[in-house]
């Protein structure tokens, strides 16, 4: 079967690679090759699919139901993959290959289309909270994995250079980057995270009822983490006339629940905010820029 990437990855891409991406190029040839390797038999590709991967449900030889994910080297599948392995399938999707030569992951099938933002808002935000806690262990000895110091440095220096074409952002960044500085001078705990958590991230199981997907894997402190949920359907928040009160409800309920310090919370979710509005305006999604950074003035 041709293996045409969605649309929404082929957008997204475009975000990080404007001139071309040889990877999307060379994509349907990479999946005919890491298909056969693995002697899958595929029965669809997932639509819409993520923003950094291609994902194909598959089946295994013996007839097991499985999912293929092939993603860019930028999007870091090995550190994807030994994420997986060291969680081992407590809170996430298991690895069914824990080495595979071509950077292909093969999973556990999940319910690809149904995840935790289909629950209400509230018993969504408690399940995904639940799963998130799971996640949360000591990083392997020796580990590779980036640090939240290493991640949000570079996002920084992006977001500095965006002052000179972005001046409205400019007193929003200046809080953003130095509430960073003060969160790193005593981080309290150094734990293995996922880096992009959010409830479509989590979806449904048969092995266990909610099951994280797609890390980005970072080491650092549990409140970076928890802040991208609590922006999690932030359109909602946006159009609400009670948004702003609930996101500070919002703050202090998830950081209640999970233990987390309720002004490192507030701290971290005010620089991812930032940080993606920024990025959001820099590469031409101007409503979704303008919905995060209205939401980061609430913090």
């Amino acid at each position: 079967m041709a293996f045409e990437p969605p649309q929404r990855l082929v957008r997204a891409l475009g975000e990080t690679a404007p001139d071309g991406d040889a990877w999307l190029e060379k994509l349907p040839e990479v999946a005919q090759r890491a298909v056969a390797l693995r002697e899958l038999t595929v029965e669809r590709v997932q639509v819409p699919g993520g923003r950094s991967s291609l994902v194909l449900l598959v089946r295994r030889a013996d007839g097991t139901p499985a999912v293929l994910k092939l993603a860019p080297p930028r999007a870091r599948p090995e550190s994807e993959r030994a994420a997986l392995a060291h969680w081992g399938g407590l809170g996430a999707v298991q690895l069914l290959e824990p080495v595979a030569d071509d950077g292909a992951l093969l999973l556990e099938r999940l319910h690809p289309d149904v995840s935790v933002r289909s629950l209400p808002e509230a018993k969504a935000l408690l399940e995904a909270a639940g799963t998130l806690r799971r996640l949360w262990v000591a990083p392997p000895e020796q580990h590779t994995f980036e640090t939240v110091a290493e991640r949000t440095g570079r996002q920084a220096e992006a977001m500095r250079a965006s002052v000179a074409a972005d001046p409205e952002a400019a007193p929003l960044i200046d809080a953003a980057l130095a509430a960073r500085a003060e969160l790193l001078s005593a981080p309290p705990e150094h734990r293995l995270l996922h880096g992009t958590f959010r409830q479509s991230k989590v979806l449904a199981g048969d092995r266990m009822p909610w099951l994280a997907v797609g890390p980005d894997p970072v080491v650092g402190e549990c409140a970076f983490d928890l802040a991208r949920l609590v922006r999690d359907r932030v359109e909602d928040l946006i159009a609400s006339p009670s948004g702003s009160a609930t996101t500070r409800r919002r703050v202090k309920r998830l950081a209640e629940s999970l233990d987390v310090d309720q002004e490192r919370l507030r701290g971290w979710t005010l620089f991812r905010a930032v940080e993606s509005g920024v990025r959001a305006r820099r590469v031409g999604r101007t409503q979704d820029g303008e919905l995060l950074l209205e939401f980061a003035g609430w913090l």
